[in-house]
């Protein structure tokens, strides 16, 4: 069996929809410039608030990817 070594980055993500679709956002976009990710964790939940309504979602997430 193979050790691996891991590497851990933190990005955000947004989306005018759901925390879910900020999640997915960021991992879409990552996955399009980091190779072999394995994992990810949400760090933070935060959005922003127009007339009291949420306008934005914004989710810090951690993704963890192996290094050849």
């Amino acid at each position: 069996m193979e050790d691996h070594i891991y590497k851990k980055v933190e990005i955000i993500g947004t989306s005018d929809k759901s925390s879910d679709d900020a999640v997915k956002n960021a991992l879409s976009r990552a996955s399009s410039s980091i190779k072999n990710l394995r994992w990810f964790e949400v760090v933070e939940t935060r959005g922003s608030i127009v007339d009291g309504a949420i306008e934005r979602w914004q989710v810090t997430i951690k993704v963890g990817f192996t290094m050849k």
